[in-house]
């Protein structure tokens, strides 16, 4: 078996090991994060607003059973 190879797979997995804990972290720090949301995500908000749908809205009606 060669060595060199061995390595690269290992140094590899080390790499996805490392991605994931990383990605591990990120989503603990967010759980644990609390309060309102930056003011750049206020600004991101204000600059991009929810697109409004004109005309009624028609009411949804089942199937009928009869």
């Amino acid at each position: 078996m060669d060595l060199s190879k061995v390595l690269d797979q290992l140094r590899c997995e080390l790499g996805h090991l490392n991605a994931a804990i990383l990605g591990l972290e990120r989503l603990q720090a967010k759980v644990a994060r609390r309060g309102r949301p930056p003011r750049a995500l206020a600004d991101i908000r204000k600059a991009h607003p929810a697109t409004k749908v004109s005309g009624p809205r028609r009411a949804f009606r089942g199937p009928t059973i009869e």
